[in-house]
């Protein structure tokens, strides 16, 4: 008798889990509105795509090597870089506020490991405080996002280009 694994590998059903092969892998772009972001991607992105190149040329390739090869650097760079995209943020939140959840979280985090019970209370004192810096960041950020909607909605409606 075949295993599940045995007999979708004998139909061509082989799971991307067995195989090694990588599932579709989203990124957090919303880093890329940061242009340092931007700077240390096109960076790493640069000496990746170099190293490779100098690698691909010492030995004799396939095609297939090449585009798996790019494929491995791009989405290794991406991963570093981008960070997986976790969740869906929303587009007006900033770079700033990502930043401080991502900070929060690990506050979080320190909670959870703490040995003894004055640590714990230290941190989450310190959670308490980041969490509000996290609101009130998030009010900001759309208030602002509202703002700039209501301008381009009244210059549209001066100008005539409703839709």
């Amino acid at each position: 008798m075949l295993s599940k694994v045995e007999r979708n590998a004998l139909v061509g059903w082989e799971s991307h889990w067995t195989t090694g092969q990588t599932a579709l892998q989203r990124f957090n772009i919303a880093f890329l509105r940061d242009t340092n972001k931007i700077n240390e991607l096109k960076i790493a992105l640069n000496n990746r795509f170099r190293a490779l190149q100098d690698l691909l040329k010492e030995e004799e390739t396939t095609m297939e090597d090449n585009w798996n090869g790019t494929k491995e650097v791009l989405t290794s760079t991406c991963q570093e870089v981008l960070c997986l995209n976790k969740h869906h943020h929303k587009e007006w939140i900033s770079i700033k506020t990502l930043d401080k959840i991502k900070e929060r979280k690990n506050k979080k985090t320190a909670i959870n490991n703490n040995r003894t019970r004055v640590e714990e209370v230290q941190a989450q004192a310190e959670y308490i405080e980041a969490n509000k810096q996290v609101k009130r960041s998030i009010r900001a950020d759309k208030k602002k996002y509202v703002e700039e909607l209501a301008t381009t909605a009244e210059k549209a409606a001066r100008e005539g280009n409703m839709k």
